[in-house]
């Protein structure tokens, strides 16, 4: 009697395993792709480029500022009393010391208006990778680039794409299930 219980609970499990799998769809997706085809990603890398470029602008102006101040100082210092001195140098030493820690707070602005452009881009695409898992019924969605070794599963991109009407760039994978298109004979 026992025996028979066990075969049966280990039968049992196996229909339960068998439907839990059939039931849960595996897919892949590259985020990173998915988020470079956006058209808010060019126009966040657009406003970033131009933000680069200002800021760049900047530090070179108060660079040159810096140099022509030096130069002045040079020219000048004969002139100048001790005091004087005193001071003009104080000056160019605290524009000096402005200017080398300008790259680091350059970099620092770029990063964190990256962060506010890309956040809200990154949350939509998450959204729309989350509704069309549910609406395929897929069970588990993976990070494409994340696998080294997984069980066979469909690249949803396409099906995420066309969820958030963006068009592919050719040569990009076809819907997930789609079938490849057999050769004409000639």
């Amino acid at each position: 009697m026992k025996k028979f219980f066990s075969v049966t609970l280990f039968a049992l499990g196996l229909v339960v395993a068998g439907e839990v799998k059939a039931q849960s769809k595996i897919g892949f997706i590259s985020s990173q792709e998915l988020v470079s085809v956006m058209p808010e990603t060019r126009k966040a890398d657009s406003t970033l480029q131009d933000l680069k470029n200002a800021l760049i602008q900047s530090a070179t102006d108060k660079q040159n500022a810096f140099y022509a101040a030096v130069e002045k100082y040079n020219k000048d210092s004969a002139t100048f009393t001790p005091a004087v001195k005193t001071v003009k140098r104080g000056e160019l030493t605290k524009m000096g010391q402005e200017l080398s820690g300008e790259e680091e707070r350059i970099q620092q602005q770029l990063q964190q208006r990256q962060q506010d452009l890309l956040g809200p881009i990154n949350k939509k695409a998450y959204d729309a990778v989350q509704t069309v898992a549910k609406e395929n019924g897929y069970g588990y969605v993976f990070e494409k680039e994340a696998l080294l070794v997984a069980p066979p599963g469909d690249d949803i991109l396409p099906l995420v794409a066309k969820k958030l009407n963006i068009k592919l760039p050719t040569g990009a994978n076809a819907p997930a299930g789609a079938a490849p298109k057999p050769a004409a004979k000639q």
